[in-house]
């Protein structure tokens, strides 16, 4: 893209200005919350769930949580990608954007930025690896861009843009690596803040942070009096914000958009075939340059970018990245598909893979929130996928299949039964 040294600075102000750009283009997505999946996380894990982990024989953790859902799957393209290609491309001149916009992405970006440059009226060229969801390739070529293939690792996708940008002359939009993106992923966060706060000044009961009831002795009086005062002053305000993390561009778009609010950030990737490279970077004080996966959480198979990578490793900002496993974000999925109605592809639900099962992260509310606990801000950061790809996801053999969905009689025959809807 064009100078860095032209590009904003990677502050909360800057989110801001960002947003006041983007507004006109983008969606003001819901906040959400579900009685049943906060009850969920505040509720223990089994001993048997801890089996061959760090926390093995001991008491699992009894955090306090309340859950809300940034629904980022409602943004244009459905996906939260909408806000950096906005922000990205309307940083740009006319004189720099008019042979084009290149990119590569597996999915939301490309979708992204394509309508993004349909909106402005300029061709838009989108490298995509070839394992690719269908639906997403189908959805970025239906906003126009023209769809060029490549491999799976960063390495071979930057060498097929490079190769694009040779021959039409178009300007590089990267999916995460460059504070334009960052900004404008930023500003669901500025959103989220504002929703929370007003969500809980309508029903104060939404926050683990409502006043409590007050005694009637004297000592109860003055520790009521105190309790509220306390949830006055925190009620409304996020004790902390989940994101998943690929190439970090949203992460560090909301550590940037939150620093020094008091809220804390916390990053959430899958482990399967090494897609943790931020959690194995921070431990190693370096960012792992290389990943290689075929995780169910297809949006998360890049490495985190050089520009996120300095704000995603600085204490201040971001203060962890947990990583799940395929079958806890398959669980998860499934919590939010079927108790809270809402549409989502496996890459969203990361975060809320770690409240539920990450014990560590479980501990630390305990820890730290104590007994009123903390009101944690899930993001989920996409929808993109199709019936097919989650009926797939979710398969099960024939036989359990008829079981769960009808009546079997005593010698295994199958038997229809009227039963009240």
């Amino acid at each position: 893209m064009a100078d860095r040294s032209k590009t904003l600075p990677l502050t909360r102000e800057s989110v801001r200005s960002a947003h006041s750009l983007i507004e006109p283009y983008i969606h003001r997505t819901p906040v959400l919350t579900s009685t049943t999946l906060s009850d969920l996380s505040s509720t223990p894990q089994t001993h048997k769930s801890l089996v061959g982990t760090p926390f093995e024989g001991q008491e699992p953790a009894r955090p306090n949580i309340n859950l809300f859902f940034k629904c980022e799957n409602y943004q244009r393209i459905g996906a939260f990608k909408s806000r950096g290609a906005f922000h990205a491309l309307g940083r740009l001149s006319d004189e720099e954007v008019k042979k084009g916009v290149v990119t590569h992405s597996s999915g939301n970006h490309a979708q992204a930025l394509a309508l993004a440059a349909r909106t402005r009226g300029i061709p838009a060229y989108i490298v995509m690896p070839t394992i690719s969801t269908p639906s997403k390739i189908a959805a970025t070529k239906g906003y126009g861009a023209e769809v060029i293939f490549s491999g799976s690792t960063s390495e071979e996708r930057e060498a097929v843009v490079h190769d694009v940008i040779k021959r039409t002359g178009a300007i590089l939009v990267p999916p995460y690596d460059h504070p334009h993106i960052i900004l404008g992923q930023g500003t669901m966060a500025l959103e989220f803040e504002d929703q929370v706060r007003e969500m809980v000044e309508d029903r104060p009961e939404l926050s683990v942070h409502r006043p409590q009831d007050r005694d009637t002795t004297t000592n109860g009086e003055a520790n009521g009096m105190k309790n509220a005062h306390s949830s006055k002053r925190k009620g409304g305000k996020l004790d902390a914000v989940i994101a998943p993390c690929g190439g970090g561009g949203m992460l560090s778009g909301i550590a940037t958009a939150l620093h020094c609010t008091g809220t804390h950030v916390f990053g959430a990737e899958p482990f399967f075939q090494g897609a943790d490279d931020a959690k194995r970077g921070l431990a190693a004080h370096q960012r792992i340059e290389s990943v290689k996966t075929l995780t169910i959480a297809d949006g998360l198979r890049t490495p985190v970018g050089e520009i996120p990578w300095t704000v995603i490793s600085d204490p201040e900002k971001v203060r962890g990245v947990y990583a799940v496993s395929e079958e806890q974000i398959k669980a998860a999925m499934r919590f939010v598909l079927e108790r809270m109605k809402v549409f989502v592809e496996p890459s969203a639900v990361v975060g809320l893979a770690v409240v539920l099962f990450d014990e560590g992260f479980r501990r630390m509310v305990e820890r730290e929130g104590g007994v009123e606990g903390w009101d944690v801000g899930v993001v989920l950061s996409g929808g993109n996928t199709t019936m097919e790809a989650i009926a797939k996801l979710f398969e099960v053999d024939e036989g359990r299949a008829e079981r769960q969905e009808g009546k079997v009689g005593m010698r295994g025959e199958r038997v229809a039964e009227n039963v009240a809807g």
